[in-house]
């Protein structure tokens, strides 16, 4: 029995580790390039978080200090395996990059010089922007559509493309405080009509 449960362990740890080391090996373009791919892997595949953690994860993710993408793979992680299941996928992203670059620092000069790698790129980024853009539609289903998610996702748009010298950190926390300051007013507003209408109620009672 004890066996079983250890194989099961080293099981979870090699597949943290193999998926989040093929994010790593096949996606180009950065952090935010990668969020597609590891939210097929590990929502739709693997089911370790579902469509709603997964915004809450990219959400903290990008509010904290780190590349977007290795805090998500860290995150996901540890609530899959806890402190070494953190480690697992951390390590599985980085680990392609790192030896990549190593690779990539011998022959740097004669790789860049290559035509055809210049315009491998350029397609590369198209796709990337597409992923990205299939990525934001994706959350966007998930959020509620009322007046205040269009005034805020027009203001955080305005923001980003207009001023893009301010951190996208500050974007977020914008959205978290009126987020936050709905939340407190309508539930203040929701406890006086519950109030009123108690009085109201204890009033009829004693006629």
């Amino acid at each position: 029995m004890e066996q079983t449960q250890n194989k099961r362990k080293l099981n979870k740890y090699l597949d943290l580790t193999w998926t989040f080391f093929k994010v790593g090996l096949f996606t180009f373009g950065g952090g935010l390039a990668m969020l597609p791919l590891i939210t097929k892997e590990t929502v739709e595949k693997h089911g370790w978080v579902d469509e709603d953690q997964m915004g809450d994860i990219l959400a903290i993710s990008e509010s904290t200090p780190g590349p977007i993408s290795i805090n998500a793979a860290t995150f996901i992680g540890y609530k899959v395996g806890k402190l070494l299941g953190a480690a697992c996928a951390t390590l599985g992203l980085v680990l392609p990059s790192l030896i990549i670059i190593i690779l990539l620092s011998l022959v740097i000069d004669w790789f860049l010089g290559l035509e055809y790698v210049a315009y491998a790129f350029m397609g590369i980024r198209c796709a990337v922007a597409i992923l990205i853009f299939n990525a934001a539609i994706k959350i966007y289903k998930k959020i509620q559509k009322r007046y205040l998610t269009y005034i805020l996702l027009l203001i955080g748009l305005a923001i980003t493309i207009l001023v893009p010298q301010i951190s996208s950190i500050y974007v977020l926390l914008f959205g978290g405080l009126v987020g936050g300051l709905e939340f407190v007013i309508a539930t203040s507003i929701a406890k006086k009509k519950e109030k009123k209408k108690t009085e109201e109620e204890n009033k009829e009672d004693q006629l």
